[in-house]
């Protein structure tokens, strides 16, 4: 084994430990930490070899989906790097209120953290700073912006130059992108880590990112030596559902009352003015429904959130300014009322759902406008030609899976790179949907748009493409004489949703292009070419009549205590109860008290000594001393 080396800077010395000496304690005091501190008694997934790769001080890229716990893989590393005498870890953390609750949750199992951000005044800020030059916090958390800053540098800098730097973690490291759904320029100042603290251990963190997010992560942040830790992009609690968008809000509406009535859920909108009109809607139906968007008083947006995380079965409607860092476990619900731009953001946004692991739905209802509406936002961009091709190739992978009449997931974990099965879980799967050739319908409405062009020079619209394949005698079509062409009513033994289904369809496939201007007119795209030459085929999928088809045959989405016998379902409640009262005393959100599953296995233990307390996943010994006889004495009385 190797030997210890004496560092020594100016009048200070520090023993340090070796990498090699390191790398071979590691592994069981990782396991202790985790055991003591988090109360847990094993890893999951790849948490372990990540972990003993940064105790170790390599380099790391993680990228691991939402709720699969990427935390532990930053806060295990800091308490045993700290335990080792390397001083604080830095975590840049992009939002305060992700800062607060990850702070707030390290006090709760006795770890000493800290954050540095606009909430603090002065003296306040200068009292964390000398904290950290002491050593008297594990892990500190600032924002991007922060970093870079002359004073921030300067501290890190002294810290560096005694040895007392433990780490840097880069959470929601998918920023630095262009190609991401949510580029933030200032993260790419992050690469002043490397630049000036050569040898501090670096982890990127993120839930979300394909091929092109995951090469620019490597090269702006300076990551070409880390090793890459990319897990399953599998979320198999979730249920993928996408229906046609007929009236979206009783839609909606209709999937909330039928399956989530009192639940945690959050629901997307792509405008603030959208956003409040849904959730004004959903008050007035009864639903605990609050509003969430950038253009709102900052006070009462802070208030929302702080409901929404604090409190019971609150469901947000928010723009997708909202989410980034939410940890909330028990969201039983994301809704997308309209379509997202890709696949990422889809992806990251509906991974809010179910981070306890328990059963919940990603709902999308889209339609012919959503596809008209991105790639309007897309053409109408100033970026480069080059980077409006990637947003297209974006847009279209998530428009085939929208389309897509086989197992969503499969398609979602493809975009990936990750080969799957059939899920059994999604929309597709419980409820396989019909589908019929429509290569000769594809054929009748592309030549009644060449037509168009060759009587009168001119592209139209939707409407009035349809109007004329279902040969409807409007005043348009008599103006320009459509009542004439050879196509008129040729496809009148299909109904209005049949056909803008199909066009929908074309147009996520190219066949079918939408001019960005204001009437929305529609062109032959190059893809039309193979179809009226009959080298192609498409398939699509026979309408629904129902909202929301299939929601009533699945009954399994209440995570609550249903899977709780009768004797620990009033244990249970009770619990609850006790939580809400204690986290409303701290000010956190009841799940960084316990979270849910705690609280079962508590009830379904019921345990009436604190010997027995040990071992009860989610408590370490530092809630076992604060929270143990409170909790005995709850369940001795239930």
């Amino acid at each position: 084994m190797a030997g210890a080396l004496t560092a020594c800077h100016g009048s200070s010395c520090n023993t340090v430990r070796t990498p090699a000496d390191i790398a071979l304690a590691s592994q069981s005091t990782s396991q202790d930490v985790l055991h003591e501190i988090f109360g847990f008694d094993a890893f999951r997934g790849p948490q372990a070899e990540i972990i003993q790769h940064v105790v170790s001080g390599g380099d790391a890229l993680v990228l691991m989906p939402t709720g699969g716990g990427k935390s532990l893989c930053y806060q295990v590393p800091a308490i045993v790097r700290q335990r080792a005498g390397h001083g604080v870890a830095i975590v840049v953390s992009p939002l305060i209120a992700l800062m607060h609750n990850q702070v707030g949750a390290l006090h709760e199992v006795g770890v000493s953290a800290a954050f540095l951000n606009s909430t603090l005044d002065m003296a306040a800020a200068r009292e964390v700073e000398q904290r950290m030059l002491r050593g008297d916090i594990t892990l500190l958390y600032a924002a991007p912006e922060r970093i870079p800053t002359p004073r921030f540098l300067a501290l890190l800098t002294s810290l560096f130059e005694r040895g007392q730097l433990s780490l840097f973690a880069i959470d929601e490291a998918h920023c630095v992108s262009q190609w991401g759904h949510d580029f933030r320029p200032e993260y790419r100042a992050m690469s002043v880590l490397h630049e000036q603290f050569p040898g501090v251990p670096r982890l990127a963190l993120t839930a979300t990112a394909d091929s092109l997010t995951r090469q620019d992560m490597v090269h702006h942040l300076a990551l070409h030596d880390a090793r890459q830790f990319v897990s399953s992009f599998d979320r198999p609690n979730i249920s993928y559902r996408i229906t046609e968008k007929r009236d979206g809000m009783a839609q909606l509406l209709a999937f909330i009352q039928a399956e989530f009535d009192g639940d945690a859920g959050v629901v997307y909108c792509q405008s603030r003015r959208r956003v409040e009109e849904v959730a004004d809607q959903l008050v007035r139906a009864g639903v605990n429904a609050l509003a969430y968007h950038a253009g709102m008083d900052a006070g009462i947006r802070q208030r929302n959130q702080d409901r929404f995380l604090r409190e019971d079965g609150v469901v947000v409607v928010a723009t997708i300014a909202f989410g980034m860092g939410i940890d909330k476990p028990d969201v039983r619900f994301v809704a997308h009322m309209d379509m997202p731009k890709n696949i990422e953001g889809y992806y990251q946004e509906t991974g809010r759902a179910g981070r306890d692991g328990e059963a919940a739905v990603a709902w999308m209802a889209y339609g012919l406008a959503d596809v008209i509406n991105q790639r309007r936002m897309i053409d109408e961009g100033v970026a480069s030609d080059e980077f409006k091709q990637a947003l297209r190739g974006k847009l279209d992978a998530l428009l085939a899976l929208a389309e897509a009449t086989d197992c969503r997931r499969v398609h979602l974990l493809d975009y990936f790179g990750e080969p799957s099965k059939a899920c059994g879980n999604c929309d597709n799967c419980l409820s396989p949907p019909q589908v019929y050739d429509a290569t000769q319908a594809a054929r009748k409405l592309l030549s009644t748009i060449y037509r168009f062009q060759q009587s009168s020079g001119m592209a139209f619209g939707s409407g009035h493409l349809i109007d004329v394949l279902r040969g409807k005698t409007t005043d348009r079509v008599t103006q320009y004489q459509h009542d004439k062409l050879s196509t008129f009513g040729i496809g009148a033994d299909m109904s209005d949703v049949q056909w803008r289904a199909l066009l929908r369809q074309l147009v996520a496939s190219g066949a079918v292009v939408v001019d960005a201007g204001m009437y929305k007119t529609l062109q032959l795209g190059e893809p039309a070419r193979a179809l009226l030459r009959d080298q192609a085929q498409v398939w699509q999928r026979v309408a629904s009549t129902s909202a929301s088809k299939g929601a009533a045959s699945r009954t399994t989405n209440k995570a609550d205590d249903t899977d709780l016998d009768v004797h620990a379902q009033p244990v249970f409640t009770a619990l609850k109860a006790w939580r809400a009262e204690v986290a409303r005393s701290h000010d956190l959100p009841a799940y960084v008290i316990f979270n849910n599953n705690t609280l079962k296995a508590l009830a379904q233990l019921r345990p009436s000594d604190a010997d027995e307390l040990v071992g009860v996943p989610g408590i370490g010994s530092k809630k076992l001393e604060a929270y143990g006889d409170q909790v005995l004495r709850v369940i001795a009385m239930s």
